[in-house]
């Protein structure tokens, strides 16, 4: 064999090693960001009206930080003023961290800063009015423990207050209703729990009805602010089957006391799915709706489809192994 055609047959030898470290190397990824919808009441919702670009967050809007994606948002109306908290995946830590944009008229975006970072990883902003100031409870199941925080200075400055839960808990959202406070709260990954106190900082006690789901792909997560309309309270759920996020359904609240807990699916459900192609291609797992006047709501989403990047350490490991999806 000549010079020549050895140095061919290395050269597709390399090249065959290359490529399978390459494509054994691509990993599906989860490309979250947001968009505005508007609708008659929360559960009919559409892309908004005069939105000049949807969706209108993206990781590229991140100034601050080197951003995976951005999800998870949460709208708060101050005044003439628009805040939206929403979580930001930083590149470099691989953890969430929770950030604000603002708006004039709930439907044009811009990126502020992040607002609150944590040695462990956050998402899922949940941030209400109570009693005398803004609090948050975001998701931090790697913490342990359910966290409330108080504004300091709305809406940059954010002060740990203590602990309401203890345990692995996903996106605990709450709601006042009935003189009460009730926190749903998806946890260890398996079951829907419910909880209520008189005060938001506790003492928190587990109902007698809870778990109220267990199913883990189908309901069990909540999806998004607790809304109250018509009197009613309705609860949001992601639907993770098939895929991580596919879409939201809602239920609606038919009984809710101290003792006894009654909800059903309404026929509308889901109010939110994957749209096949675009931004949301692939999956849509959140919902915060704000009632503006008596026949329009503007609501806060986030979509995803779904990329592919590549992982040198995945391309040089073995045939089989890799890791899971980074999630939201």
């Amino acid at each position: 064999m000549d010079f020549v055609a050895v140095v061919f047959t290395l050269a597709c030898a390399v090249a065959i090693v290359v490529a399978g470290i390459y494509f054994r190397g691509l990993e599906p990824m989860d490309l979250w960001s947001i968009g505005i919808y508007e609708g008659v009441d929360p559960l009919h919702l559409h892309v908004a009206a005069g939105v000049q670009r949807q969706p209108v967050l993206r990781a590229a809007d991140v100034t601050d930080a080197s951003a995976k994606f951005v999800a998870d948002p949460f709208l708060i109306r101050e005044e003439n003023r628009w805040w939206m908290f929403l979580e930001v995946l930083n590149k470099k830590s691989h953890r969430g961290e929770i950030a604000v944009a603002s708006s004039c008229d709930g439907i044009a975006w811009r990126y502020d800063r992040i607002v609150l970072r944590e040695p462990f990883h956050l998402s899922y902003p949940y941030v209400f009015r109570a009693e005398d100031g803004y609090f948050m409870i975001p998701e931090c199941g790697q913490a342990g423990a359910v966290r409330l925080y108080r504004a300091v200075n709305f809406p940059y400055q954010w002060r740990f207050e203590r602990e309401l839960l203890s345990g692995r808990y996903a996106d605990s959202s709450v709601v006042r209703f009935a003189d009460r406070w009730w926190l749903f709260a998806q946890r260890d990954a398996r079951v829907l729990t419910l909880h209520s106190a008189d005060q938001i900082d506790g003492p928190w006690s587990e109902h007698p009805a809870s778990p109220i789901s267990t199913d883990t792909l189908g309901v069990s997560r909540p999806g998004g602010r607790i809304a109250i309309w018509g009197g009613r309270v309705l609860r949001f759920s992601q639907d993770c089957r098939g895929t991580y996020g596919r879409r939201v359904r809602v239920f609606a609240v038919e009984e809710l006391t101290t003792l006894r807990y009654r909800e059903r699916e309404l026929p509308e459900s889901p109010v939110l799915d994957a749209s096949g192609i675009g931004w949301n291609a692939d999956g849509m797992h959140h919902l915060d709706a704000m009632q503006v006047t008596p026949e329009r709501w503007i609501a806060a989403v986030d979509g995803k489809r779904i990329g592919r990047h590549f992982n040198w350490r995945r391309g040089l490991r073995p045939l089989g192994s890799g890791r899971p999806t980074q999630r939201a």
